[in-house]
């Protein structure tokens, strides 16, 4: 099964990886300027969120995205991942660090990471509305923690749609992603891990420790930020999107 996705422009390899709270569509303010930009864009989505369905058999996100690439004919990408989506870039790049060229990590999960008390909290809560069949519950409990103040009501009303059409398709999926035991030291490529300053301790600390973790990361916190800074101030991480890339991984 095949990843739905998106592909446009021409030039080095640019792969969008996106939230479990959104689907491919959080892309929608950066993806026609990299398209424009001087890069071949793909944007996919996991299975259960926009348009690819719930896996019918065990599965892993990051053998998706690298399966999706064998098929697309790209042996050398940079990856943009937010949330779960940074946790899949970084287990592509662990695992294929020969063909990953930059990592961009929004508020990142991290393979192998241990919930805190902030993070367990939330998805015990989110489990217990969806296990009562609050499905509306669930998704206000989700827009109202990943959002931060800069979000206005048109994106809170964007995110409320992806989020709904998530948990309505993966609601009785027999099947869930599991991630592989990765050795972050493998990763060879330059990182910027992007955290918000108002977003969980949890994406905090993990954008905060990978400079540690990698040989080439830095990290940056956006003070005015929630958990999608993409969807919050999407001018300003697309201008960090094209700047980062310009050092790294220059445009065709």
């Amino acid at each position: 099964m095949t990843l739905r996705h998106d592909v446009c422009g021409d030039g080095p390899a640019l792969v969008l990886l996106h939230s479990a709270v959104c689907d491919r569509h959080m892309w929608d303010p950066q993806w026609p300027v990299m398209c424009d930009a001087g890069y071949r864009v793909v944007r996919c989505d996991f299975r259960g969120f926009g348009d690819t369905p719930v896996a019918d058999r065990p599965y892993g996100d990051a053998a998706d995205v690298a399966a999706l690439l064998d098929r697309l004919g790209l042996e050398r990408v940079a990856l943009v991942g937010s949330s779960h989506g940074g946790e899949v870039a970084l287990e592509v790049a662990a695992t294929r660090p020969e063909a990953v060229t930059a990592l961009m990590l929004l508020c990142s999960a991290m393979p192998g990471h241990v919930p805190g008390p902030e993070l367990r909290s939330f998805t015990a809560r989110k489990n217990a509305l969806l296990a009562a069949g609050d499905i509306t519950g669930a998704v206000e409990l989700n827009v109202v923690t990943w959002l931060g103040p800069e979000a206005g009501e048109e994106v809170r009303a964007q995110v409320r749609r992806m989020q709904r059409h998530a948990f309505e398709v993966q609601a009785g999926a027999a099947y869930s992603s599991a991630g592989a035991a990765v050795d972050l030291a493998r990763i060879t490529a330059p990182c910027l891990a992007v955290s918000g300053a108002h977003d969980l301790g949890d994406f905090r600390e993990i954008a905060a420790s990978l400079p540690r973790r990698l040989s080439a990361a830095r990290h940056l916190e956006l003070p005015w930020a929630g958990h999608l800074p993409g969807l919050e101030r999407p001018a300003v991480v697309t201008e960090l999107m094209i700047r980062f890339l310009a050092e790294t991984v220059p445009p065709g």
